[in-house]
């Protein structure tokens, strides 16, 4: 019977979790581009209804 080689499993995990935190990563940085532009842009047409 094969032993369980556990460096190996070892690494696939971190690997794994290396991968699952950039996703992360990249949503949220996918989240703050989306926000940023729909409050800078909703800003100018507010304050150009006040103005008139």
């Amino acid at each position: 019977m094969a032993r369980p080689n556990y460096a190996f499993a070892k690494h696939q995990r971190e690997i794994a979790k290396k991968q699952k935190k950039e996703a992360k990563r990249l949503k949220k940085a996918e989240a703050l581009q989306t926000q940023a532009p729909e409050h800078k842009a909703e800003a100018p047409s507010a304050a150009a209804e006040k103005n008139p």
